[in-house]
């Protein structure tokens, strides 16, 4: 948001410098992001300076040039060819040097004209963003120095503009009057002298006659509504003054109407909205729900269908505008506009934002209303731009302020015990500096104490409940920075669980991160087409937002396999081929047969996604490799291998296809919970998210990985002294026999001496009958207390080879 330090000075009298003002905001929680010094005209006219035309004869190869010298305090007439009908020897004018940049980004250059060389412009007011006039050059009096710079004879000003932001329960800093309410109170603290100054409203008056009425059908929607009714507007471009008003804080100026709507909305916080009322059918403003797919076209030249729980301002016939959100295009100002009705209103904060978010709009009056505009500020909004329509457009009230205000909203009544505030800041500063800043801030104290108060909050303060929450508006204009801290700190200490969760987690990632992989982190907002097709994350098991940012954003993830696919086709839109991520997030899921407003009925568990794709680059140390499943494979084995875990004792089932074209799931032993899931990513669901090349994903459940690690109990003992042996198998096995089974049937047969077995290589060919496969196996065979004979191996191989050809019908090849 920006602030106008010049508009600001309006309502609060001081002498802080710009800078100051943002170090004074920034100490009461509003944070500034950069202090800008505008000029009143882009460019301050840099290069414009006053000078004389000395001599003027006409162009001979034109009947409308004319050939000056001109004096531009330098020291040396300057040769200008100019076209202005006015320009005549003896003047003085403003001109542009070379080189000067005048509005509009038009650079001034040497050049010829008519073969006339022409060193700079004689310039007319519209060529230097003051005026509208081409009719001829700019006419100074003659008592105007030569060289003076423009800027300084125009007398230009410099306009510091302030960028802040807010957060969403500071509603109240969205306006100069907001501001300057709270610098006001931390500079009576400070003891800096200042004055505040709300613009007076004293001279409103009603009008004879009666005005539009009101019709509220739907008091939750609108709580609060006030209308006044003027006429004979006249509609024309706003005074100079509410321009640059406008304009120093980014807004365009439209006419004296709409802008005084626009000033009020940046000088108070408060929304107006103003219609045409002859536009109004019916006699009458009603307030009300709209029809479902109810039609209106709004100001942007859209035709909008409603809902049926948007609100809208309406007469008799059709929706004028969409409540506290949009205008209507059938019912706004225009040049032609003679009589208007004003509107001031308090909308509900949930029906605003609700509305404002299914139409996709956001406005200057929808951020306000849906955090909790000023219930108590709306009749004096809308005198305060009544006063300004009859100063700037000579409009005459008619009738009364309508409203319609059905039950009235309390200011919020708090009680404070003092003791307890100073034990909540951690400093004794007394009962008269509580008091003084909560009167600077507008609360009102309807009892006091000897050591409390009870108060009751201003009606801008949308968020203060508690006592705890005006300990806050007390600090803040106190100043965090100047509560000391306490010499000593007290503290509990937490037994930390073995192994340390986080420790576990940090341990995964730098393991990750060591072997090239990159660390991401996507929304766990996603969008809910995703799980339309797919049948290993249902949409029906999706958690739903009620109130979506977007339709891209309208449910929990899933999975986080598919924020890795969006990643990576992220990178291959930015000719980044290689790609290898992991991330660390939480999935969610809706339990089946659960009541979807019930809490209970959700599921949640965080995971680790590891992702390969692409090709390693090629260097002089290596060629190009392509990526492929069991490279992913090798990273998730050597990362189950550092935490004990070996997938070898896992139960292993085929991938789900939607998701994978080939890979394997992975359980505990015993009808345990899923570790993890890994393989190819289904190329059709790939090309969804336009990704050609293929993709390879591990999705590890990290509470099941962490309840394995628990398990893994780490003990130390002294390097074997006696040598290891190995042996090899080639065996002709059925199809079906897996490596697994003949793995595990190994370990049972030569449990003692057997350390390790591996598959290092599988053979399917013309010379092995059909049906069959060759597997080669390698044994590691060791005995810790004795060197191993060649007997004691022959033994043991031959043990090893009678279990596989019982069990798997292999024969030794």
């Amino acid at each position: 948001m920006k602030l106008s330090y010049n508009w600001l000075k309006d309502y609060l009298e001081f002498d802080l410098t710009p800078v100051q003002v943002a170090e004074a905001m920034t100490s009461i929680g509003i944070e500034v992001d950069s202090v800008e010094e505008q000029e009143e005209i882009p460019g301050g006219l840099a290069g414009v300076v006053v000078a004389e035309v000395v001599d003027c004869v006409s162009h001979p190869d034109s009947d409308h040039l004319h050939i000056t010298k001109v004096d531009a305090g330098t020291g040396e007439l300057l040769q200008v060819v100019c076209g202005a009908p006015n320009v005549a020897a003896g003047q003085k004018v403003l001109f542009a040097t070379i080189g000067t940049v005048l509005p509009g980004d038009f650079k001034i250059k040497k050049s010829k004209i008519r073969g006339v060389e022409s060193l700079g412009m004689i310039c007319a007011k519209d060529e230097l963003g003051i005026g509208e006039d081409h009719s001829g050059i700019m006419v100074l009096e003659p008592e105007a120095v030569v060289g003076t710079p423009a800027k300084e004879y125009l007398k230009l000003k410099t306009e510091a503009v302030i960028e802040y932001e807010i957060t969403a329960n500071r509603v109240d800093a969205a306006s100069h009057i907001g501001v300057a309410r709270d610098i006001y109170a931390y500079l009576k603290l400070n003891g800096i002298p200042c004055r505040f100054n709300m613009p007076d409203v004293s001279a409103f008056k009603e009008g004879e006659g009666s005005g539009y009425p009101i019709e509220l059908l739907d008091s939750k929607g609108a709580p609060r509504y006030c209308g006044l009714t003027i006429k004979n507007v006249k509609v024309e471009p706003s005074p100079e003054w509410l321009q640059k008003k406008l304009m120093s804080i980014g807004l365009h100026p439209i006419n004296n109407v709409v802008d005084i709507s626009n000033f009020v909305l940046f000088e108070l916080g408060q929304p107006l909205h103003t219609f045409d009322a002859d536009k109004i059918g019916g006699g009458k403003v009603i307030v009300r729900r709209a029809a479902q797919d109810e039609p209106i076209k709004t100001l942007d030249g859209v035709e909008r269908k409603l809902n049926a729980n948007d609100m809208v301002i309406a007469d008799d016939k059709r929706p004028m505008c969409i409540a506290g959100v949009f205008g209507g295009e059938d019912s706004g100002v225009t040049d032609s506009t003679v009589n208007v009705f004003l509107e001031s209103a308090y909308f509900d904060p949930g029906s605003v934002r609700k509305t404002s978010k299914v139409h996709g709009l956001q406005t200057d009056a929808s951020f306000r209303f849906e955090r909790g505009a000023d219930p108590e500020i709306v009749p004096y909004a809308l005198k305060r731009a009544a006063l300004l329509i009859q100063e700037l457009a000579g409009g005459e009230i008619v009738g009364k302020i309508e409203e319609v205000y059905p039950e009235k909203i309390e200011r919020k009544r708090i009680a404070l015990d003092y003791d307890r505030i100073q034990n909540f800041i951690g400093k004794r500063i007394g009962a008269d500096v509580i008091e003084s800043i909560l009167a600077n801030l507008s609360y009102e104290f309807i009892e006091k104490s000897e050591n409390g108060a009870l108060v009751a909050a201003p009606s801008y303060m949308v968020d203060v409940y508690r006592e705890c929450d005006v300990v806050e508006e007390i600090l803040r204009i106190y100043g965090y920075n100047n509560i000391d801290l306490p010499q000593h700190m007290k503290m509990s200490v937490n037994a930390t669980p073995s192994p340390e969760p986080e420790a576990v987690r940090n341990g995964i990632s730098n393991f990750l991160a060591a072997n090239g992989f990159v660390e991401i982190m996507n929304n766990s907002l996603t969008k809910g087409a995703y799980y339309n097709e797919l049948k290993t994350f249902p949409a029906e098991r999706s958690a739903c937002i009620v109130n979506p940012l977007s339709s891209d954003l309208n449910v929990m993830r899933q999975t986080l396999i598919l924020g890795a696919l969006e990643t990576v086709a992220y990178n291959l839109n930015r000719q980044i081929s290689s790609v290898k991520t992991f991330e660390y997030g939480s999935v969610y899921q809706r339990i089946p047969g659960t009541d979807s407003a019930v809490l209970a009925g959700y599921e949640e568990h965080p995971c680790f996604t590891i992702c390969l794709s692409g090709t390693a680059e090629k260097s002089w140390r290596n060629e190009v490799k392509k990526g492929n499943y069991f490279i992913l494979k090798g990273y998730v084995e050597l990362l189950l291998r550092r935490y004990g875990a070996d997938l070898n004792q896992m139960i292993a089932e085929a991938a789900p296809e939607d998701i994978f074209s080939e890979g394997m799931s992975y359980s505990l032993p015993g009808r345990g919970p899923v570790l993890l899931t890994m393989g190819t990513v289904n190329p059709a669901l790939a090309r969804k998210f336009g990704i050609k090349q293929p993709v390879f994903v591990a999705e590890i459940n990290w509470n099941t990985l962490f309840t394995l690690i628990k398990r893994n109990k780490v003990a130390f003992k002294e390097l074997p002294k006696f040598p290891e042996v190995r042996r090899d198998l080639a065996l002709l096995l059925d199809e079906n026999v897996k490596y697994a089974d003949l793995q595990a049937s190994a370990q049972r047969a030569a449990k003692k001496l057997l350390k390790q077995v591996a598959l290092f290589d599988v053979y399917r060919g013309d010379k092995i009958p059909a049906g069959k496969k060759q597997y080669a196996l390698s044994f590691v065979l060791q005995d810790l207390e004795k060197t191993l004979t060649d007997a004691d191996v022959e033994r043991v191989m031959s043990k090893l080879l009678s279990v596989f050809t019982n069990e798997y019908g292999a024969v030794l090849r």
